[in-house]
């Protein structure tokens, strides 16, 4: 039986690929691997994003959540709102395990897909 050693791969639906490549590559600050007529691949910590348009219209669909992670939830925050990325309210705490904190901010990518930073922050 083979087992799952990671996910390699995230895919992201979107529905114009040349303002989603502008948002992940120059607002979001993301390492572009290469792209096609219909697709474009991230590198983001050693899983690869990517982004693609529907093969066909039966399989457009709305985005999972990507969570990423990121070191000083606040200083990205504000940097990303600096280059006019979509948040959905403020980095606020979500759990807090020991001595962890995880704080969350979620926002839009120019597709309408919700994603969110992360950041576990050790006190």
């Amino acid at each position: 039986m083979t087992q799952i050693q990671k996910v390699g791969q995230i895919g992201v639906p979107v529905k114009n690929l040349q303002r989603a490549l502008y948002f992940y590559k120059e607002q979001l600050g993301l390492q572009l691997l290469f792209n096609t007529d219909t697709m474009a691949f991230f590198e983001c910590g050693g899983l690869r994003l990517l982004l693609s348009l529907p093969e066909q219209e039966q399989y457009a669909h709305a985005s999972s959540v990507v969570y990423f992670q990121i070191e000083d939830i606040n200083a990205s925050y504000e940097k990303l709102l600096e280059k006019e990325v979509e948040f959905l309210g403020e980095p606020h705490l979500v759990a807090k395990m020991g001595q962890t904190e995880t704080w969350m901010v979620f926002f839009k990518d120019t597709e309408d897909n919700t994603h969110a930073l992360i950041s576990e922050i050790h006190i």
